[in-house]
């Protein structure tokens, strides 16, 4: 699920859980942003892989002179790699056509949200009964402010086409967060704008007024989480 990282880290980050590269059988891309289609094409290159992108995400990376296998699919869509089902859905972000995914296999569905401005109630209708959802918990509002980005980045952060705040994300998990939800992960975290204590103290309020108890990680850019398993 994107290839924001070197192959070189990505291939140090599997082998920490006992896997291999070569065990990828294909690279879904949720839209072209560097942080997540910069290490693409040695990814795609090496393995020999399909990218599974919309078209005017596939259009908007940069391929240079490698022409990958290209699996289009339009936001919205519903398509399959391997044994695994996979919903796609329209997100509001600054790209060319972002999506989130849903996946599902062997009675088990897990959803990945990052990169959105504010979370729409099409979004709310895919999340609904997922085991695990990776959820986007961007910046603290505060410390953005006084953060050190232009005042002009500041703006499209915090745009409805931007990214998902630390409240915003904890509004959605105090009114919507499915109670089937077991694993909870807080990603894409701003180093510079967001700190993890935040995130999970705020997350843990939620939950705890809420009566729910799911794992709950906040996922860091530099770490790479534990292995799930369901």
């Amino acid at each position: 699920m994107d290839a924001g990282l070197s192959f070189k880290e990505m291939e140090r980050r599997l082998a920490g859980i006992g896997e291999r590269p070569e065990k990828i059988d294909a690279v879904l891309i949720t839209h072209e942003h560097s942080d997540h289609v910069g290490g693409l094409v040695p990814v795609a290159r090496r393995l020999k892989i399909p990218v599974f992108a919309t078209g005017a995400t596939a259009a908007a990376v940069g391929w240079g002179e490698y022409r990958p296998h290209l699996e289009i699919f339009q936001a919205g869509s519903r398509f399959a790699v391997g044994d695994i089902e996979i919903d796609s859905f329209t997100l509001p972000h600054d790209a060319a056509d972002p999506v989130g995914f849903c996946l599902r296999s062997q009675g088990i569905k897990v959803a990945l949200v990052t990169d959105l401005g504010y979370i729409t109630e099409s979004i709310r209708y895919q999340l609904r009964g997922a085991h695990a959802l990776v959820l986007e918990a961007n910046h603290d509002l505060d410390m953005l402010k006084v953060g050190p980005y232009p005042w002009s980045v500041k703006q499209r952060v915090m745009s409805r086409m931007g990214h998902l705040s630390n409240a915003m994300a904890c509004d959605f998990l105090a009114e919507d967060l499915d109670t089937e939800t077991c694993t909870l992960i807080m990603a894409h975290l701003s180093e510079s704008n967001n700190h993890p204590e935040i995130v999970r103290m705020s997350v843990a309020e939620v939950l705890t007024r809420r009566g729910l108890e799911p794992k709950m990680v906040v996922a860091q850019q530099r770490h790479a989480t534990e292995a799930f398993t369901f």
